[in-house]
């Protein structure tokens, strides 16, 4: 890919943060969008957002995607190879309490995103969704011809949305819109309200760890370079096509602990509450389309995930201890 210059909304999120430095890496310049709302730590991504904007060829707009206007001036300030429209409202229980700014921000933005793409000739977009739309009810590993049509929460049912509509963006203009599904994301510098995160500093710290359930639920733990790797090659994907990006290797969050709590040094104190009805009991990307279409594949395992995010931890805490996990 030559040296480009790509819009990325939700650049001070965790797989926005690393997926402009990915892009950074590969030459290319970077415009970033991020309104660095108060929720899920935004000390984090106060954080990212620095190491981004220290470089030379990252701009940086503390703008709300779902302004439609605000976003079409920065497409009338730059033409963009392409767009990763990764900002979203993240979290199926938080979904539950606030389905109307989850709607918002991840249906409708994406809808004025498109439309502008439209009207300023960006051939390319790429639209983050979840693993969370494949529900209880479908066998694992999750395929993408496997059935969405019943999200299990609002925030699944957005996504949905969103995927709806860069179909109908595809088929009626042309544009390349792929959507990549992400599964059970975590690295340096995550996001706050997730198990990783909260299970390395609880550990960490001598704090109490809570698991809801028994501990036998099953995530296809997928570290975040990785994901920002195979956010970038769906630039080079044509059509509409919604790719799973995942680890193709799904643990029980208990050996998710015990591997941390090697790499820590320190055994938790584990208290278990029940399991909350919006969890889905497993998830697992079959990732044959991915590596047919993008010629892609994890490759950091688990271990080694786990080993690099302790490290960030032990060299951030002084700072990221005061992050609310809420």
């Amino acid at each position: 890919m030559t040296a480009s210059r790509f819009l990325l909304t939700g650049c001070a999120g965790m797989i926005g943060y690393h997926t402009a430095k990915h892009l950074l890496d590969e030459g290319h310049h970077v415009t970033g969008v991020d309104l660095i709302t108060p929720d899920k730590g935004p000390q984090l991504k106060e954080w990212r957002m620095k190491q981004l904007e220290d470089h030379d060829r990252f701009t940086s707009h503390r703008e709300d995607v779902r302004d439609k206007d605000t976003m079409g001036n920065l497409f009338e300030e730059d033409a963009y190879a392409g767009v990763l429209h990764l900002a979203a409202m993240a979290g199926v229980r938080d979904s539950l309490e606030h389905p109307h700014l989850y709607h918002e921000t991840n249906a409708t933005a994406t809808l004025n995103l498109l439309e502008h793409c439209r009207h300023h000739d960006v051939d390319d977009i790429v639209i983050a969704s979840t693993s969370s739309l494949y529900g209880h009810w479908n066998d694992v590993p999750f395929t993408e011809t496997a059935r969405t049509r019943r999200p299990p929460s609002p925030y699944a049912a957005s996504k949905k949305a969103a995927e709806a509509y860069a179909s109908t963006y595809n088929e009626l203009y042309g544009i390349n819109a792929i959507v990549p599904r992400y599964f059970t994301v975590y690295g340096p510098a995550g996001r706050p309200d997730m198990a990783v995160y909260r299970f390395v500093r609880w550990i960490s710290e001598d704090e109490p760890l809570t698991v809801y359930g028994d501990g036998t639920q099953r995530r296809d733990f997928t570290y975040v370079t990785d994901i920002a790797r195979g956010t970038v090659a769906c630039l080079d994907a044509d059509g509409f096509e919604v790719i799973n990006l995942g680890n193709d290797d799904p643990i029980e969050l208990k050996d998710l602990i015990a591997t941390i709590q090697k790499h820590v040094g320190k055994q938790g104190v584990i208290e278990h509450e029940e399991a909350h009805p919006a969890d889905m009991d497993a998830t697992w990307a079959d990732i044959s389309k991915a590596r047919k279409l993008l010629g892609w594949e994890p490759q950091v395992p688990l271990d080694e995930g786990i080993r690099r995010t302790v490290t960030w931890w032990e060299e951030e805490k002084d700072w990221a201890m005061d992050v609310s996990l809420t």
